[in-house]
């Protein structure tokens, strides 16, 4: 597979950062103001394999604090790697109105780097005048005078983000309300609403992981329709934390000592994630802790549910 390599500049203070750290986000290879002279040692070098076994792809940041930064031999250097190195070269340009930029230099308290003791508005506009054979042979430009940092990743994810590039990592964690709540938990499901096999002697030693304690706990009445339920709400919002940019999302499910009904809700979680597409890691935090009936709640809720069955 040819390999891909997109060279992002633009005027200082249009989001360059953001972009990098947006397409390293999607699996890209980032390297950020390299001096030119080393450009060619970095495209002869081989590109290490992603994680699907694909080759991954290059972004080159580039501006005008580059080392010997020169507009016109970027361009004339372009067309000669396309032959010399039979890449796919790409540019991203990112503009931005002269009084947002002014703005922004304000608010960071910082100097634009071609006018360290001018007002900012001189830099912008001897920058805008370098990059000007740039933004003419870019065959992608991005606005960012209205864009926040947020808006232009979600734009950048739109532009260069493959099916699969920036998937979030995945986790269905299960735990013991008795033992605290994951810190890292993004959505959190409680089931101490269904019967607890803690109070039935012959399931008590087993885990969630035994298939008589995940009988016992998917018989209960309200099971289905509360997985189902679950389920249709998970596959709702996991995309759409995709298409934020969310980088780690954890679904940690609960029950009283986390060994049982917790355990088991979280493989089927996890199974039917897998189903749809997704590549979850399933962890049982509290599965090796001591069972405590103190931790358990009434044994009397818990007898009145055996004699039921």
């Amino acid at each position: 597979m040819s390999q891909e390599v997109l060279l992002v500049t633009g005027l200082s203070g249009a989001g360059k950062s953001t972009v990098l750290k947006t397409l390293e986000d999607l699996g890209w290879e980032v390297v950020d103001n390299l001096p030119l002279v080393l450009l060619d040692r970095l495209l002869d070098a081989p590109l290490p394999a992603g994680v699907d076994g694909r080759r991954q792809r290059l972004a080159l940041g580039i501006g005008a604090r580059t080392r010997d930064f020169d507009p016109a031999r970027i361009v004339d250097r372009i067309g000669r790697m396309r032959e010399d190195h039979g890449l796919e070269i790409g540019m991203l340009f990112l503009d931005c109105a002269g009084a947002e930029l002014e703005r922004r230099y304000s608010e960071t308290r910082r100097r634009h780097p071609l006018a360290l003791d001018r007002p900012a508005s001189d830099g912008i506009a001897q920058e805008r005048e370098l990059l000007a054979p740039l933004r003419d042979f870019a065959n992608r430009l991005i606005d960012t005078t209205s864009l926040n940092a947020h808006a232009l990743g979600l734009q950048v994810r739109r532009l260069f983000g493959d099916e699969r590039g920036g998937e979030p990592v995945l986790s269905v964690v299960s735990f013991g309300f008795s033992r605290g709540l994951p810190r890292d938990a993004d959505l959190v499901f409680d089931m101490r609403f269904l019967r607890n096999p803690h109070w039935v002697p012959e399931l008590r030693p087993g885990t969630g992981l035994d298939p008589a304690v995940a009988e016992y706990v998917a018989g209960d009445p309200a099971y289905e329709e509360a997985m189902s339920r679950i389920e249709a709400l998970l596959a709702l919002l996991i995309p759409r934390y995709r298409a934020e940019g969310k980088a780690y999302v954890t679904v940690a499910i609960g029950c009283t000592g986390g060994r049982h009904r917790s355990v088991h809700v979280a493989e089927r979680i996890g199974g039917f994630l897998r189903g749809r597409g997704f590549s979850p890691t399933v962890r049982h935090r509290d599965l090796e802790a001591a069972s405590q009936d103190s931790l358990e709640g009434p044994r009397s809720v818990g007898k009145d549910r055996i004699a039921s069955l």
